[in-house]
């Protein structure tokens, strides 16, 4: 008999969802809530599909994710099409199988669980799914929580499906993340001739004093909950591709990702003093994809951290390491947010996977905390 977790995972891999073009996979969802007495409010924005979902009332517990999976890229290096789901050898493979249609399907079916038990449970169970995640996220769960907060929803506890563990199922959960701050800079010079150099201003030249103290600042020491700030240059360019020719100016791009000891607005200000400092010309453009977040330890945190340790039989390590996640965007709701799903060591890979016995297991841990939390 076919486990209705990876039954359910195999339906929504088959649906090349890559973001943010949905391909249907909210409908099966969608079917699979209704049918389980779940109210279903579809918010679709621009291009992106998202819906809210919810069964019971009160205090609230939401699963947050998404149905939009990252592109497959050379299919040729698949061992299978990365749109059909195959198990072998104990995994289950495909593209989305850990992030996150594998956590979509233990989401949905321990929730159908938990609602078949306790038809009547106290508090609110609820479902927050987009389809932009993985993309440009600005029709996704930013405006889905614009929304639920302008009408005051309540949201107390999420969970993020997000791949969070590393060796082992459940063996690191995020209880927060760094925020993401990025730097679009452009320093001008007098493009010329090489031999020249006097009738030419060469913007590399001047600019590698500031690149060169950029790189070497510690920002700060982190504290108990996040890691110092870090930044690094993620694309440099400059030159027509002629020996020849002196530039006109230099464009680099560098991110931060910082901790709560920083604001954005301080490292804006200290990069720029230093630009200044430097007599460089220049125009910058900031880009602040997400503001750092954190959840304590308590309710939600705890309930998790037991759900690990019953099922899994070892505790979990609590962090706040990685990139940014929905999570971000949530947490300015008030709610305790916790990240917790799959290995992730295939994601956006050739061959992503993800252990059966695993998917199985994930599922048996999101009903765990429901039953803990929605009481």
């Amino acid at each position: 008999m076919t486990c209705p977790v990876i039954e359910l995972a195999q339906q929504l891999i088959k649906h090349p969802s890559v973001s943010p073009d949905d391909q249907g996979c909210q409908d099966i969802l969608i079917q699979r809530l209704r049918h389980t007495g779940f109210t279903i409010e579809r918010m679709p924005f621009g291009d992106t599909l998202n819906f809210w979902a919810y069964h019971g009332t009160g205090t609230t517990f939401a699963f947050a994710g998404h149905t939009d999976v990252v592109p497959a890229g050379d299919t040729s290096k698949w061992q299978t099409p990365p749109f059909d789901p195959v198990i072998r050898d104990g995994m289950l493979y495909g593209r989305g199988a850990a992030d996150m249609k594998g956590s979509l399907a233990a989401m949905v079916v321990a929730a159908e669980r938990f609602v078949e038990a306790n038809p009547d449970h106290p508090g609110r169970l609820a479902f927050l799914i987009t389809s932009d995640e993985e993309a440009s996220a600005t029709n996704g769960t930013v405006k889905v929580v614009e929304t639920l907060m302008s009408r005051h929803e309540r949201l107390d506890y999420c969970l993020v499906g997000e791949p969070s563990s590393h060796q082992r199922l459940g063996d690191i959960i995020k209880n927060g993340r760094r925020g993401s701050l990025t730097a679009s800079l452009t320093i001008h010079g007098i493009q010329g001739h090489v031999a020249y150099p006097q009738l030419a201003d060469n913007p590399i030249h001047h600019s590698l004093p500031f690149l060169q103290e950029l790189v070497n600042i510690q920002w700060d020491n982190g504290n108990e909950f996040f890691p110092a700030t870090s930044m690094q240059i993620a694309n440099i360019q400059a030159g027509t591709g002629s020996n020849n020719v002196i530039p006109g100016k230099l464009w680099v791009q560098f991110n931060f990702r910082f901790s709560t000891e920083l604001t954005d607005t301080e490292i804006r200000q200290r990069v720029e003093d230093m630009l200044k400092k430097h007599n460089l010309k220049y125009d910058i453009d900031w880009w602040l994809s997400g503001q750092p977040f954190l959840t304590c330890k308590g309710e939600l945190v705890d309930a998790v951290v037991d759900s690990i340790e019953q099922c899994c039989g070892y505790k979990p390590e609590i962090s706040t390491s990685g990139g940014t996640s929905d999570g971000r965007f949530i947490a300015k709701m008030g709610a305790q947010v916790v990240e917790l799903g799959p290995i992730n060591a295939t994601i956006h890979k050739v061959n992503e996977g993800i252990s059966v016995s695993d998917l199985q297991k994930l599922s048996l841990i999101y009903q765990r905390i429901m039953e803990q939390l929605i009481k």
